[in-house]
């Protein structure tokens, strides 16, 4: 097996709070509980332990754009059910508007999740545009105003898949992302504790060369909040580091880089001529260039545990024991319930659509020792992650 590793009752791993200088979570292994103790005990990272006021457990669980499982992805109402369940950390993918707006929508492109077909009066709207070097058509948030955005409804962006999802189409409008920093306030408040968020810019090159870049304008709404600093309750992340450097130049707060597939390169590498891959970046000398600037990486699932050529899911890796060793913290993405998501060793019956054995999915996942991941079924996740909090 290429790794393999139990995470123990490590004392909260500090995979969120980290001190301004960068001092990311303790590596796994020996004395790592005491050493994220004693960050936390001196302030200068690390994440405060059972009680103190910047804690989230281990391993934590990231609402995957909200419940994207139950609910219309990026609403409102996705976002509040994900609270409810009692997810750890609420994700926020961020585009800009026309007239530059964060709102929260997993793509620019609005298709597929927003009812813009069905108003005429975007009709001519409607264009073909080469997004990091993928011609789609479609209408897209940066030619709409705030105004014109609000006139449109969420819906379902997998109507055949998740069918009960669409009984809530039209429920909720595109949120701003300051409309979801005051929800977030108001539920803080109301709960007496921190919401916390995973704030992801989308396509920073592209938006940047079309005069909408997106770090300045969130680090001004995380500076307007609070929500700047080494030990606010958030995330950011992106998929192009250059993103993740810019933004530890703006505030203080974690920086998460995400990875794609061994064969990918991030866009702002391809924009600049950088010929590394995902695949170099996940060697040590690439997670040592990432900890320069980052706390943590978002990896997809794969990256952690393969899968065979069969489907079926494979051996570890040793990403979680290199990324700690580099003082990274990990949180994988997206974790889903239905069979045509899963491995082939754990589907269910023949319907793709329905529940395979998520639980044990969840379970080889956990047992690398991984900081957190993303589900878009943060109820399914924090079972799940029960059973892995609670071991010596």
């Amino acid at each position: 097996m290429g790794q393999e590793q139990q995470p123990g009752r490590r004392t909260l791993l500090g995979a969120a709070v980290l001190g301004a200088a960068g001092v990311g979570a303790a590596a796994l292994g020996t004395g790592s509980a005491q050493a994220a103790g004693e960050r936390a005990a001196d302030g200068k990272g690390g994440q405060a332990g059972r009680g103190g006021r910047h804690e989230l457990p281990f391993p934590l669980v990231v609402a995957h754009r909200g419940t994207s499982g139950y609910r219309p992805e990026h609403t409102l109402g996705s976002y509040q059910l994900a609270l409810d369940m009692g997810a750890d950390v609420i994700e926020q993918d961020l585009v800009p508007t026309k007239d530059g707006h964060l709102v929260c929508r997993h793509e620019n492109d609005i298709t597929a999740t927003t009812d813009v077909a069905d108003h005429p009066e975007f009709a001519d709207r409607k264009t073909t545009k080469k997004v990091d070097g993928t011609d789609l058509t479609g209408w897209f948030t940066e030619d709409f105003t705030l105004k014109e955005l609000k006139t449109l409804r969420a819906k379902e962006r997998i109507p055949k898949q998740r069918q009960h999802n669409t009984l809530y189409d039209g429920r909720w409008e595109v949120p701003t992302f300051e409309e979801v920093l005051e929800w977030a306030e108001k539920e803080g408040r109301k709960r007496g504790r921190r919401v916390w968020l995973h704030i992801e810019t989308k396509h920073p090159t592209y938006f940047r060369k079309i005069g909408l870049g997106l770090e300045k304008p969130l680090a001004k709404l995380l500076r307007r909040y609070g929500r700047h600093k080494a030990h606010s309750p958030n995330f950011v992340q992106s998929f192009e580091p250059s993103s993740i450097e810019q933004l530890s130049k703006l505030v203080d707060c974690p920086g998460v880089v995400l990875l794609s597939t061994l064969t990918s390169r991030p866009w702002d590498f391809v924009e600049a001529n950088d010929p590394r891959t995902v695949a170099d970046l996940i060697k040590p000398e690439g997670l040592k260039w990432m900890a320069e600037f980052a706390q943590g990486i978002g990896p997809t699932l794969e990256l952690v545990i393969p899968r065979k050529a069969d489907g079926t899911l494979g051996e570890a890796t040793t990403l979680v024991r290199d990324a700690h060793a580099q003082k990274l913290v990990l949180h994988p993405y997206t974790m889903r319930n239905e069979n045509s998501f899963l491995p082939v060793d754990f589907r269910k019956g023949t319907n793709p659509n329905d529940y395979g054995d998520a639980f044990g999915v969840f379970k080889r996942y956990f047992e690398t020792g991984i900081d957190g991941l993303f589900s878009d079924n943060p109820d399914t996740a924090l079972l799940a992650a029960a059973e892995f909090r609670d071991r010596d």
